[in-house]
């Protein structure tokens, strides 16, 4: 009698097993699509994802150079069935039908705490609303504003600071542009003088990594119960400080001021939160928006100029060459571009044609570390692939930006290499396509900030390389540490003197 019971409790378990581990086959015109390397029995991928994501993004390289365009299936017990596309043609697909492709509950779960109602999370109304604002704030008169007042104000600040330190001082150069990031923010869409340094940020760091590292733990509710203390308590303080923004920009709505008497910049200030509140009726909903935009408008571009300033630092020819293309650029403008504070750039051209070496800089370093180096999205209906994989509803589609982005398919044998001039001909940009380079996202979510963070980072590389020269500390592979996003593990440590 025992043993016929413990027969029949293995069963019922080995049963229960198969159905809640197994993975259903995706086709692709039929055919079964393949698995990648390091996928095992039951478990699946469950296990790889678990490692450190450095060594994920090594992983997406090596399925990238194994099937080339080929879709590919990867499984995680309990979870939707996924793929994988490298194909820009795929990739296009997925662009241009947002009704098909949402962001869905597979990562809605995950980054509500965090994210809530935000752009990030939203779908439908709620995002078309939140991104109208977002348009508002970014308006070319605003960003004229950014590029000829706010910016150059915090740049001096920034350089002065730099300037101030002991010839060969360490500097965590991360930190530098991450303040710079960040006041600027603050201060243009919140009217807030807001540090890299404050609780806030640092909570807000903390909970995107063990947001991050629930997309690669299936067992993340568990695991939280006895260890996300820290993860609820820094929730807790972004979620105050999202209140505090909204608090504070509806009292200043309440103070009489005569708009004609500021400065340009200062009718700028808190242009975003302000809205926000026009656009959307729930304040909390508000601070969830303001939230999102804080953190796409800070994190991302800060942590893009540390991941730029680590590829010049390791190429000092490139670095040189830039410092050349700079100086030869504000020489006209400036007279002696050594006597002075501020490197002036003229404005009207800084985006488009002045500095075309520097824009080739910064885009091949987004190539090579890219911001936001995954990006998923969930099936809300079933729906075919351009290349025949038929997708059922509520499956999970993902690409490794960070891998398409070394894909020799699309880059050539060079696409490892840090090579600027790869985005110039004759002279002048070259631009790709965002299937073939999706940094900026594309379809009806390309990256609201694109002009803005571009604006900044030439404007801030080009005054860097041509104040300041800096040194690593030693020749140490940088790595990213877990995030949403790419921050630098251990920020960038470097040497920094003025350049004579």
């Amino acid at each position: 009698m025992h043993s016929t019971t413990l027969s029949l409790l293995v069963g019922i378990a080995t049963i229960f097993l198969f159905y809640v581990l197994r993975t259903p086959k995706l086709r692709r015109n039929g055919q079964p699509l393949r698995r990648p390397p390091n996928t095992l029995p039951l478990v699946g991928n469950g296990i790889l994802f678990l490692q450190d994501r450095h060594k994920l993004f090594s992983w997406f390289v090596k399925c990238e150079q194994q099937f080339g365009f080929e879709t590919f299936q990867i499984s995680v017990p309990s979870l939707p069935p996924g793929v994988v596309i490298n194909d820009p043609e795929n990739l296009e697909y997925v662009f241009k039908n947002e009704g098909i492709f949402t962001k869905g509950d597979f990562f809605k779960r995950r980054s509500w705490d965090l994210f809530g109602n935000g752009i990030i999370n939203a779908d439908g109304d709620l995002w078309k609303v939140q991104r109208k604002a977002g348009l508002n704030f970014l308006s070319n008169a605003n960003l004229k504003v950014l590029t000829d007042v706010a910016l150059p104000e915090y740049l001096d600040r920034t350089i002065r600071d730099l300037q101030e330190k002991d010839a060969g001082s360490i500097v965590d150069l991360e930190e530098v542009l991450h303040e710079l990031t960040t006041q600027i923010m603050g201060q243009m869409a919140y009217n807030m003088n807001i540090h890299n340094s404050d609780p806030f940020s640092k909570s807000f760091d903390f909970a995107s990594g063990a947001t991050g590292k629930r997309f690669q733990n299936p067992l993340w509710q568990i695991t939280e119960i006895f260890l996300g203390r820290e993860f609820r308590e820094s929730v807790a303080r972004v979620k105050a400080f999202g209140s505090m923004l909204v608090a504070n920009a509806v009292e200043a709505r309440k103070v009489e001021q005569n708009a004609e008497s500021k400065t340009s910049f200062g009718q700028v200030s808190g242009s975003l939160i302000n809205s926000l509140l026009d656009s959307i009726d729930d304040q909390e909903m508000v601070a969830d928006a303001a939230l999102n935009y804080l953190s796409a408008g800070r994190d991302t571009t800060a942590q893009a100029l540390t991941w730029t300033f680590y590829l010049l630092m390791r190429n000092p020819a490139i670095a040189e060459a830039a410092r050349k293309d700079v100086s030869d650029y504000v020489g006209p403008l400036n007279g002696s571009s050594g006597s002075q504070t501020r490197v002036i750039f003229d404005s009207a051209k800084l985006h488009s044609t002045a500095l075309p070496y520097i824009a080739a800089i910064f885009y091949e370093a987004l190539r090579l570390y890219p911001p936001v180096p995954f990006e998923l999205k969930q099936c809300g209906k079933a729906t075919t692939l351009p290349d025949g994989t038929f997708l059922p509803k509520d499956a999970v589609l993902l690409w490794c930006t960070w891998a398409m982005n070394r894909s020799r398919l699309i880059w050539g044998d060079d696409a490892d290499e840090f090579k600027p001039e790869r985005w110039l001909e004759n002279g002048s940009l070259v631009s790709k396509t965002a299937f073939e380079y999706p940094v900026f996202n594309g379809g009806p979510r390309t990256c609201l900030g694109k002009k803005m963070a571009e604006s900044v980072a030439i404007q801030v590389i080009a005054t860097l390389v041509l104040k300041f020269d800096f040194e690593p500390i030693d020749r140490k592979e940088r790595v990213s540490k877990n995030s949403l996003t790419l921050p630098m593990e251990g920020g960038l440590p470097c040497r920094v003197s003025s350049h004579r």
